[in-house]
């Protein structure tokens, strides 16, 4: 009996024993420092008027890489707003928003797409992506004092407070 290649898919396709609902979903930030501003009322580190903040922010040296939260496709592309560069991945009820990238969104025949050219990136939109996968790096495009990562979240078009679903990933054990 010969060996044969599993299909990369299989991996995250869920276990029917399992009770670990978050078990094929992936931190999104490497070489991870410190969470700078979190979900809800803030003081805006701009403007200095009060805002809400409808994301996480998650501090990172300059470059380290951004993965993917959960499998998904790339539903919406931007660089031109105050979340900078920006990919947005669907994932079922799921709308996760990764902002402040460095690299571009450019438009070909084709289609439109990501592109990080110094960090080896490109995703298209449209494509899927599996969970933890690499889709950017951190950067300061758009509104920022400083390296992060801004993650959204919604659950069926509502925004909630990503740090409660980090909680609920890490059993509650995460001090957010």
């Amino acid at each position: 009996m010969g060996w044969r290649q599993v299909p990369s898919q299989a991996q995250y396709a869920p276990a029917t024993n399992s009770t670990n609902t978050w078990q094929y979903a992936s931190f999104p930030v490497e070489n991870f420092q410190t969470y700078t501003s979190g979900y809800g009322y803030r003081t805006s580190p701009i403007t200095g008027q009060s805002q809400f903040h409808r994301g996480l922010d998650m501090a990172a040296p300059l470059g380290s890489y951004v993965r993917n939260w959960w499998q998904g496709r790339v539903v919406a592309l931007s660089d031109h707003t105050a979340c900078g560069t920006m990919i947005t991945i669907q994932s079922g009820n799921w709308t996760h928003i990764y902002c402040h990238l460095m690299g571009t969104v450019e438009d070909s025949s084709q289609g439109r797409y990501f592109i990080d050219r110094e960090g080896g990136l490109a995703l298209w939109l449209g494509q899927d992506v599996p969970s933890g996968a690499r889709i950017g790096r951190i950067g300061m495009t758009g509104r920022t004092t400083g390296p992060h990562l801004h993650w959204g979240l919604k659950y069926r078009g509502e925004y909630l407070d990503p740090a409660l679903v980090l909680q609920e990933m890490y059993g509650g054990q995460a001090n957010l």
